[in-house]
């Protein structure tokens, strides 16, 4: 992946790593499309896997979640679908694919099962053979580069989403998060992507954090 100041749109890039399943990665996709109206941006959608960061330490979890990340499990068929499609159909998919994805799992409360991609794949209109590759291995290879290229740039303390932007000096700055609910609009989606780039673009600034007191609020999606 090209790590250019600007894509061919003369914007700047912004690669934005996420696993269809993690609730709060969804929010800040939906914030990241609110900046892209306001602020001269352009989204690049990348996967990673909440099932391969978690493959070592399945027995350090909760076994509701663990069994769900183990291979085969459900967490991996979402992310398998959506990797298959960025092969097969190229990488203008992922972004609508996901869309289709998180309003299914997230804003309706269906929940990640095979009825949930099918209708997502129909939604997104692609062909609906893609689930099939949720139960496969086939192109593992590839999701498990696109989950390293991502996660190398913030290391393995963190989860979904990763956000990488070109910084001043040519090289990226990428980040976790920030985690937000609910989804920020219009200009205060702007003040807290200006925010969040200022912070992230010191030298050594390590983290930012308060406690958490809600779930993720998908009303205003």
């Amino acid at each position: 992946m090209s790590e250019t100041a600007t894509t061919p749109s003369g914007k700047t890039p912004v690669d934005f790593w996420f696993d269809p399943v993690c609730p709060w990665a969804w929010m800040t996709s939906r914030w990241v499309l609110e900046v892209e109206k306001v602020r001269d941006i352009e989204v690049r959608w990348r996967v990673m896997s909440l099932s391969v960061l978690n493959e070592n330490r399945l027995d350090e979890l909760p076994e509701e979640y663990a069994e769900n990340m183990r291979p085969g499990g459900r967490t991996w068929w979402p992310v398998r679908v959506v990797i298959a499609a960025r092969q097969l159909h190229g990488d203008d998919v992922v972004g609508r694919l996901y869309t289709a994805l998180g309003t299914r799992f997230h804003n309706e409360g269906l929940g990640v099962n095979r009825d949930s991609i099918a209708a997502a794949l129909a939604d997104a209109d692609l062909p609906a053979d893609l689930i099939e590759y949720g139960e496969k291995d086939t192109y593992d290879a590839e999701l498990r580069a696109s989950h390293k290229e991502g996660i190398d740039k913030v290391g393995q303390d963190v989860g979904t989403p990763v956000i990488a932007v070109p910084g001043a000096d040519g090289e990226q700055i990428a980040f976790f998060g920030p985690v937000v609910t609910p989804a920020p609009k219009g200009e205060e989606a702007a003040r807290l992507w200006d925010g969040t780039l200022a912070v992230a673009s010191v030298p050594g600034f390590y983290e930012i954090k308060r406690t958490r007191t809600k779930g993720p609020d998908f009303s205003n999606l």
